[in-house]
């Protein structure tokens, strides 16, 4: 099959959708063409020079890359102008989240649409789960974010002018990011709790080294399918409010990371609750792009509350595109193989376990909701 890749337009986006690596492994055998947008790795640290090497061609223009391929992958939904100029009836793989004029532009072209956002949580699926990849450096690039946003060092350190006292971080919402900000958070030297309303999180979060914060209730009722948060009701909202409210002036670092696939991000911090920050304090609201964790937070902008400061970061896995870039290409190397019949011809299978959920359109007609 031929595969295009190209740059990626969103504003503050430096990843690319595959590496020189993934084309290697694609155009060893013959049965692929990988033909790459000039520059489109360059803000991921891979220059055009490593993709000729591996194997691809680089051509200067989208619509050269486009002409007769088969297959488009990206990070973001390209733009409905760029879907018009697919042969019809190529397959268009990234993280779509589709609105209406893209679903319009995947019907009248005739397109088939895999939506990597919709990758379902299972075992087959793991190695094509770009969420989970996206949020490990997510998560990381959060605690070293907010480190360097406080007045104050991360570990405890005792020296000649005295002993400084570790900095005490809240991560709440512990999935990959909120684990890995955990795990970075401890790693310099920081005391750390976490926090979720799923049972299961306890356990993951103490074998870390953290502690963690219990509602006064049960809450298994809370955990949806394949694992994740699903959206609680009023009483619920209200005790985890509560409940996260009263501890907010003990904290000098938050990371949250609360999210609901498909849906605006739950609300785990009330403006009141904001408001009573700690000198120097400083959030940083992973929940930003789909509404943010708290009452506060505004996308791509950084606003004073209390005593301190609301981070909400867009593209936070861009910050370290290299290696954000290797793995959401490995991801969908792992996913084309589910896609590709014997001798290398595409193949959408809607029965598959994994692609089949994924679809948002086949051959230009929309599938689910």
């Amino acid at each position: 099959m031929k595969i295009a890749v190209l740059c990626e337009q969103a504003e503050g986006e430096r990843r690319v959708a595959l590496v020189p690596e993934s084309v290697k492994k694609l155009t060893a055998k013959g049965l692929h063409q990988v033909v790459v947008q000039a520059s489109a790795g360059a803000k991921a640290f891979h220059p055009d020079a490593e993709y000729t090497a591996a194997g691809a061609t680089v051509v200067q223009t989208a619509a050269e890359a486009l002409k007769e391929a088969q297959v488009l992958l990206g990070i973001n939904a390209p733009a409905p102008a760029t879907l018009s100029a697919l042969p019809k009836g190529a397959t268009v793989i990234a993280l779509l989240r589709p609105s209406d004029a893209l679903k319009q532009a995947l019907t009248a072209q005739g397109l088939t649409a895999v939506a990597l956002e919709k990758v379902p949580r299972t075992t087959r699926a793991q190695a094509a789960d770009v969420l989970s990849s996206q949020a490990t450096v997510a998560g990381y690039a959060a605690v070293l974010l907010g480190a360097s946003a406080l007045p104050r060092l991360m570990p405890m350190l005792t020296t000649a002018a005295g002993t400084l006292t570790p900095a005490k971080v809240l991560v709440c919402g512990a999935g990959v990011a909120g684990l890995q900000a955990i795990a970075t958070a401890r790693r310099l030297g920081a005391q750390v709790t976490g926090f979720d309303v799923r049972a299961a999180a306890r356990e993951q979060v103490a074998s870390l080294g953290a502690k963690f914060i219990e509602l006064p209730q049960p809450t298994a009722a809370a955990e949806g399918q394949g694992g994740y948060a699903k959206e609680a009701g009023e009483a619920l909202t209200a005790l985890i409010q509560s409940t996260l409210g009263e501890v907010v002036p003990q904290f000098d670092l938050f990371v949250t990371t609360a999210a609901i696939p498909g849906k605006k991000a739950p609300i785990l911090f009330t403006k009141a609750a904001m408001e009573r920050l700690k000198p120097g304090a400083v959030v940083v609201d992973l929940a930003a792009e789909t509404g943010g964790n708290t009452e506060l937070t505004r996308a791509g902008e950084t606003v004073a509350a209390g005593q301190g400061k609301i981070i909400g970061p867009l593209q936070l896995a861009s910050t370290h595109a290299q290696h954000a870039s290797s793995m959401f290409s490995r991801n969908l190397v792992t996913l084309l193989g589910f896609m590709s019949a014997e001798g290398g011809a595409l193949q959408v299978d809607e029965k598959d376990d994994v692609v089949g959920p994924m679809l948002v359109s086949l051959n230009g007609a929309l599938k689910g909701a």
